[in-house]
């Protein structure tokens, strides 16, 4: 048995990416049980923080995603009450949920990231919507991809590859945030690199390849067994390999993360990493990318696990 107390795995919560946190919560608990840790799971509700305060455990680890995990909110908590939790502080998952703060300060250090403009809902209201969609097509030359300025899972997001099929890609967008991000689609591999860090400061576990069957990761790619062909760890050469490696790492240090989180980017044809964004609350479901990385490390996902818990919470 592990010498942790008992651990809490938050999972749930209220965003459009439930479903995907519970699966998340449930895999993580069964991981940590499996390394002889103790583990309950609790959902976001309006018992969670009595319950912390009166049986305060040694460490929590959320699995929470979308707004309610990842928006800086539920870590702010945590760390009111004092209770260590694996992940990053509140600044920075702030920073890093906003994705076009967060490609403005991985540009400003020197990383490639493809050119965007976010634009506000409102925005089409106030100046007209075939006026803004001509400038964006007018700076922003096609392909271009659109996606919530805040959010995960591919949910609202799509590749333009016609100016006729922006309009529907912008209505799809609105339905899960107030801005969408539109930026170069950059042709190349899909790579996501996975970063952790046990103590030992942050390291990338090696990066997983990702070909979806429809051409698009999007929601249903990412969480529906068969429709996506992973290749773990990614057909990269050795300098491929560490392009991507670094370009992870960089960007977990540049945004000031913590502990874990995952990168995803584009690998194109001339050996450059594209950054396209960074999960603070990786997924962790059967399908997902971090525990594919795990196994190509021949990392045993309760130990990774256990290992995480047990350096934050030797930092209480």
């Amino acid at each position: 048995m592990s010498d942790l107390g008992r651990v809490v795995v938050l999972a749930g919560g209220l965003s459009h990416e439930r479903d995907v946190s519970i699966r998340s919560g449930r895999r993580v608990a069964d991981a940590l049980r499996g390394a002889g840790v103790e583990v309950q799971i609790r959902d976001i509700d309006a018992a969670l923080l009595p319950a912390l305060l009166a049986d305060r455990p040694d460490a929590v680890f959320p699995t929470l995603h979308g707004a309610t995990g990842e928006d800086g909110a539920i870590q702010g908590i945590l760390a009111l009450l004092d209770v260590p939790y694996v992940g990053s502080s509140p600044a920075a998952c702030r920073l890093a949920f906003d994705k076009p703060s967060a490609k403005e300060a991985i540009r400003a250090a020197g990383l490639a990231t493809p050119d965007w403009v976010a634009i506000p809902k409102t925005t089409f209201r106030d100046l007209g919507t075939q006026a803004v969609l001509d400038a964006v097509t007018a700076a922003l030359p096609l392909p271009l991809f659109v996606k919530p300025a805040r959010g995960g899972s591919s949910l609202g997001a799509a590749a333009v590859r016609t100016r006729e099929e922006l309009p529907a890609a912008m209505v799809a967008c609105f339905a899960y945030d107030e801005t969408a991000l539109i930026e170069r689609h950059i042709t190349g591999r899909e790579i996501a690199v996975s970063v952790v860090d046990t103590g030992d400061g942050p390291r990338a576990l090696p990066a997983v390849e990702i070909v979806a069957d429809s051409g698009i990761y999007d929601y249903a790619a990412r969480y529906t067994a068969g429709m996506t062909e992973f290749f773990a760890p990614a057909r990269l050469d050795a300098t491929e390999m560490k392009a991507v490696e670094d370009l992870a790492v960089q960007a977990h240090n540049t945004l000031g993360l913590s502990w874990i989180s995952r990168t995803d980017l584009i690998l194109d044809d001339a050996g450059t990493p594209w950054f396209l964004e960074v999960n603070v609350a990786p997924g962790l479901t059967e399908t997902s990318l971090l525990p594919l990385a795990a196994g190509a490390a021949d990392l045993d996902l309760g130990v990774l696990y256990r290992d995480l818990v047990e350096t934050v919470a030797a930092t209480k």
